[in-house]
């Protein structure tokens, strides 16, 4: 099996998901339009995001640089670290490539509109969580991928080698 697979099929299909989850959103939906999906938990809401996490850096005027510089050295780091895993490691080789895809996700948007757009709406009766999309869900999963694989790899050097008799 080629070595790269796993985390190309995972960037490509992740990647193709967020960007027409977004056209569809941008298509379908008026800005600020919002539409209940389960009641006082989950809404789908077109909101457009200039800044980062949270609404980060959303006035800035050196927003979009820094948010497309960001993004191209996470590209460039992915592609150099993701050369290091052994093919053995399919879980990083999956959270590399999510993580590539919600990068890339969120850098198209910015480079087209300036801004990222973000319509999933998870809320508490009126306690929300800011808006985010399928690219931050991917780097986040990612994310998490990576933390377990990296926590299991140094729980396994500490367990004592099994008894040869």
């Amino acid at each position: 099996m080629n070595k790269y697979r796993l985390f190309a099929l995972t960037a490509t299909i992740s990647l193709i998901l967020d960007q027409l989850s977004k056209i569809y959103i941008d298509n379908n939906f008026a800005l600020s339009q919002s539409k209940r999906v389960v009641t006082n938990f989950f809404h789908i809401t077109y909101v457009r995001n200039p800044g980062a996490a949270f609404g980060i850096l959303s006035d800035s005027a050196i927003r979009l640089p820094f948010f497309i510089g960001i993004s191209l050295i996470a590209t460039l780091g992915i592609f150099w670290y993701i050369r290091k895993v052994s093919h053995e490691k399919h879980w990083q080789h999956l959270s590399l490539g999510l993580i590539l895809s919600g990068a890339l996700g969120n850098l198209i948007d910015r480079l087209r509109l300036g801004e990222v757009i973000d319509f999933i709406d998870v809320h508490w009766y009126n306690y929300h969580w800011p808006a985010f999309n399928l690219a931050d869900s991917a780097i986040c999963v990612g994310v998490g991928i990576m933390l377990v694989c990296t926590w299991d790899e140094e729980r396994a050097k500490k367990r004592p080698p099994p008894n040869q008799s």
